[in-house]
């Protein structure tokens, strides 16, 4: 058996609005199928302002604008993440400050970020790794003693909760990806949730090039002109039209996923109680949305081994990040702090295949070829 690492779950639908896009004659961005997606996020988890975007990238380059970063200001962030993350901030000349990690569990450690803030600092950004939450309160209580922005990259956390709060709608911006491997998918994709009146109507001119080109779709000014910096942020209808064939099945597709981690948890459980591997715990404030499943080994090397070890076994399972702070591009950029634990995960993380349709076999394959790894070992 093969066991494939992703495999994109399509629900059917997406020839259909495909269709009426076509025949519809609006192929470029913002119109209906955008606006329909724009408002399921908005009236389902209470953002104040979606606005979709062509990549979880550019949702993370409009928040770098819209916090009015310049250049000599830092910013806060894991380096533990993708380089997205990091890369919208640099553009706008940031300096990137990475902080560490909690011991335990791969999210940004509030109190490393606190040793981090100065005069310079500007925006602290958090990363919900595998959507689960980040201590929000204290990121937030932090931000407004020193008024600062706060952006949530929540990539990884549609449909995952801070106690009874979306991911995404805590910070001033909440950045999202639909790309091929997340929950809710459109191929490529994403979505910027702007949750601070403030910067409501400053993001929809950034978003279309920095024009006012949508408050006149609406009527809402006779002409539109050049307004401000931006770029041309938004989806063609095609894109949102496949994202909103997910979002019909939004429940059933979250439930499913759901029902793929906590299968997962059960069947790896034994091999974590005989110490041979530790299995993502929650913080109390968290919740699980079914986005990826990942483990931790004890060293590299073990790694190494057991991705090797399950490949030949037919299972593609992964690992990921190389840390940021580490990487050939930044290092010598780095202040030179050792981040302890971001370089541990980074060394023993594995992501197992993961996907809607995966099915029990499919899972006790995984898992009984984990088993036999670490008995022949």
């Amino acid at each position: 058996m093969e066991v494939l690492f992703n495999r994109p779950y399509l629900t059917g639908r997406e020839a259909h609005h495909l269709a009426r896009v076509a025949l519809s004659g609006k192929l470029s961005g913002n119109g209906q199928y955008t606006q329909m997606c724009q408002d399921f996020f908005r009236q389902r988890f209470g953002f104040r302002k979606t606005l979709l975007t062509t990549s979880c990238t550019d949702a993370l380059e409009m928040a770098a604008i819209l916090c009015n970063v310049q250049p000599g200001d830092e910013v806060i962030m894991p380096s533990f993440t993708f380089v997205s993350t990091a890369n919208a901030f640099l553009l706008r000349g940031a300096r990137i400050r990475f902080a560490d990690t909690y011991s335990d569990y791969p999210n940004i450690d509030p109190e490393a970020v606190r040793e981090l803030i100065n005069q310079k600092t500007r925006v602290i950004l958090v990363v919900h790794y595998a959507g689960v939450a980040c201590d929000m309160d204290t990121i937030v209580a932090l931000a407004r003693q020193h008024n600062l922005c706060v952006v949530e990259d929540a990539a990884h956390a549609v449909d995952s909760f801070f106690r009874d709060r979306p991911l995404g709608s805590i910070g001033h911006f909440g950045t999202f990806s639909f790309h091929e491997t997340k929950n809710i998918i459109s191929g490529e994709g994403g979505m910027l949730a702007v949750n601070d009146e403030r910067f409501a109507a400053r993001a929809e001119i950034i978003w279309e090039k920095g024009t006012d080109r949508a408050a006149f779709s609406r009527g809402d000014v006779s002409k539109y002109g050049w307004k401000d910096i931006g770029s041309s942020f938004l989806p063609s209808e095609l894109t949102a039209a496949v994202l909103y064939s997910q979002l019909e099945k939004f429940d059933e597709i979250q439930l499913k996923r759901k029902l793929v981690w906590q299968t997962y948890y059960e069947k790896l459980k034994p091999l974590e109680e005989m110490n041979l591997l530790t299995l993502p715990h929650l913080p109390e404030w968290a919740s699980v949305n079914g986005n990826m499943f990942f483990l931790r080994v004890r060293e590299p090397e073990e790694r190494n081994e057991l991705l090797s070890f399950l490949k030949k076994e037919g299972v593609n399972a992964v690992f990921h990040y190389l840390p940021l702070h580490s990487s050939d591009f930044f290092r010598p950029l780095h202040d030179g702090r050792i981040l302890r634990h971001t370089d541990h995960f980074a060394g023993c993380i594995l992501r197992l295949p993961f996907y809607n349709e995966m099915t029990e076999n499919e899972i006790n394959y995984v898992a009984d070829a984990m088993e036999r790894y670490f008995v022949n070992k």
